[in-house]
């Protein structure tokens, strides 16, 4: 990443984005293409050491970052974290709602409700809470863009992972019901529908079994990286896609085209 920029300024210098769940992965490569985009970014995670190593990163580049650790299941810290952002930057333009886990994967019949519950407190009431936080915030600039971190399981359903796919069904749901109140408000909410990319949530440095069994599911034969799922997210907020909202934005390698 470089931060170093053209004699045009990018459309996006001076903006400001969130992007939860940013100490790693998918957040922290979104994170830093938000920054060489010329955005000053706040970062959200519940690991403060990842969460800082990202805004060194950025700062190492001559971004402008700041790192609150935050708990997105929680509403105090949801609203603690946009009051930070607000005090910092003064407002709030993009935000990535991307902060998610995968929950111990099991069938219908042996998932707990302890797995249950968290998998849905983190990946869906996590984004509720962000957004009901994040959109006033946007209102009184008049304009936003939203993304929300969905998967291919919240178009398609996968076995054995049913409080995972729920949760990221939920989503998409959340994101069109949301888009739709506030596509006249100036406000722009899409999410993005990754397939298996290489980050560590996937924990393939202990299963290559399980890396065989994504490669063979993909029809590029390839898994995603983060940057590539970056790339969208940062193209869904920017003003190329001021007439897109409400959309699930596949970043899949043609994965749901079977």
């Amino acid at each position: 990443m470089t931060v170093a920029r053209g004699p045009e300024e990018s459309p996006m210098e001076g903006k400001v984005a969130l992007a939860t769940g940013s100490a790693s992965g998918i957040g922290r490569a979104t994170a830093l293409a938000f920054a060489e985009q010329g955005a000053r970014v706040a970062l959200a995670d519940i690991d403060s050491d990842g969460g800082h190593q990202t805004l060194r990163l950025i700062r190492q580049k001559g971004g402008e970052a700041v790192f609150v650790r935050a708990d997105v299941t929680r509403a105090h810290e949801v609203e603690a974290l946009i009051d930070e952002v607000a005090r910092t930057f003064g407002g709030l333009d993009y935000a990535f709602n991307n902060a998610g886990i995968v929950g111990t994967p099991s069938s219908t019949v042996e998932c707990t409700e302890e797995n249950w519950d968290q998998v849905i407190a983190v990946n869906l009431k996590g984004v509720f809470l962000c957004m009901k936080s994040e959109i006033p915030l946007m209102l009184k600039r008049g304009h936003g863009a939203i993304v929300n971190m969905s998967s291919i399981a919240g178009l398609v359903g996968i076995r054995r992972n049913i409080a995972y796919v729920a949760s990221k069904h939920g989503v998409v749901g959340l994101t069109r019901a949301a888009a739709l109140e506030y596509a006249q408000a100036g406000i722009r909410i899409n999410a993005v529908c990754p397939g298996f990319v290489r980050t560590p949530i996937l924990k393939l440095d202990t299963n290559p079994a399980m890396e065989r069994h994504y490669l063979a599911a993909e029809p590029m034969g390839r898994l995603g990286r983060p940057e590539e799922i970056a790339v969208a997210v940062v193209w869904l907020c920017s003003d190329s896609a001021s007439f897109v909202t409400g959309h699930t934005f596949s970043v899949d390698g043609g994965l749901v085209a079977r």
